[in-house]
């Protein structure tokens, strides 16, 4: 989903490793076994490993053309207005959004056999249950952020989400804006799903906030989470595992937790759109991608949970061994992942935009 990682490059166009190419003999033998040497990739901003691209590029003796988005909508609107990308790392509903209007090319899986390197936690996720069209890239869930000498763990265990309310921490807490998010932790507080279109349950969450908002003096951020909490600068944050991972290996002080009503399970995942016009090279970098060296640079680099359980469980014992944020709570039964419901969406940035208004 994203994420809170550096997501300021906007659509900026970097064509990395533009001379990476051995030679020349191999960009022919790239052409004659793909159609080409150049794949088009769309992800997030600052989502990839220091050397994912290179390697690819020396490995298969290609070029690669990396643009960026900083939302999932911003990729949507794009892709349809014919932009043509050869993959694209959306996240879980907009996935579920592209399969129901036709965008996307079912995968020949036969073609990405380092699928079965996948983590238990990101097999047979609903909105693609067979990877017919998908194959994960990160995933992770949201949790609270705290800052463990100045807030008690055990009210934060005991209170959950309504941490965020207690007028104990007023004006030291990061509210995460997004509409989608702040309304998750308000529905599962309330007891409600994440996905609920029930108007009075909508109409509860809403109230929830706008208490929060009028009690809490929350600051509402997106990635300046990360240093905020780094530098002890509040007590309190909602933060993706992933940026929780970095924030508690930057600061000892912190520590990160899933409230037991439930959280967002989130994933991105790698997809080949209908209009690409290099599928069989698309196929490769899916491929390579789920390898254990690309995982693994991948994953130690950025910080969020690898898609591959060999690296998941080398990374969860060494470069994020005690940090409980880095893997991902699977299997609880009151983690939901995001359904795609564009009325109710807007409905709740609509409702969003009246929350921070509200004193």
């Amino acid at each position: 989903m994203k994420k809170l990682i550096a997501l300021t490059l906007g659509a900026a166009m970097l064509l990395s490793g533009c001379g990476s190419t051995s030679s020349s003999s191999s960009a022919n033998d790239a052409v004659e076994k793909y159609g080409s040497d150049t794949l088009q990739l769309y992800n997030w901003g600052e989502y990839m490993g220091e050397n994912l691209i290179s390697n690819f590029e020396e490995e298969f003796g290609v070029k690669v053309i990396v643009e960026y988005f900083d939302s999932n909508e911003m990729m949507y609107t794009k892709l349809q207005g014919g932009d043509s990308y050869d993959v694209l790392v959306p996240s879980d509903y907009m996935i579920e959004r592209l399969i129901s209007e036709d965008m996307l090319q079912e995968l020949d899986l036969s073609l990405i056999p380092n699928i079965s390197n996948l983590a238990e936690g990101v097999k047979n996720l609903p909105y693609d249950p067979d990877n017919t069209y998908s194959v994960p890239y990160f995933w992770g869930s949201v949790g609270i952020v705290y800052n463990k000498n100045n807030v008690d763990p055990a009210i934060v265990e005991e209170q959950g989400w309504e941490v965020l309310r207690n007028t104990d921490y007023a004006g030291k807490v990061y509210i995460y804006d997004s509409e989608r998010d702040s309304f998750m932790m308000a529905f599962k507080a309330l007891g409600y799903s994440m996905n609920t279109d029930n108007e009075q349950e909508i109409e509860e969450a809403y109230n929830w906030l706008v208490e929060l908002n009028n009690t809490m003096d929350p600051v509402y951020v997106t990635d300046e989470v990360i240093d905020g909490m780094i530098n002890g600068t509040k007590d309190l944050a909602v933060v993706y595992s992933g940026d929780a991972a970095t924030i508690l290996a930057e600061n000892e002080d912190m520590a990160f937790f899933c409230p037991n009503e439930g959280t967002n399970l989130w994933s991105d995942a790698m997809v080949i759109p209908a209009n690409a016009e290099n599928p069989l090279l698309a196929h490769e970098f899916i491929n390579y991608v789920l390898s254990y060296d690309a995982s693994y640079d991948n994953s130690s680099y950025v910080g969020y949970a690898s898609s591959n359980q060999e690296v998941l469980d080398e990374l969860s014992a060494t470069d994020f061994a005690d940090n409980n944020a880095y893997v991902p709570r699977a299997g609880y039964e009151k983690d939901e992942v995001f359904t795609d419901n564009q009325v109710l969406k807007q409905k709740l940035a609509e409702l969003w935009i009246k929350v921070k208004a509200a004193n």
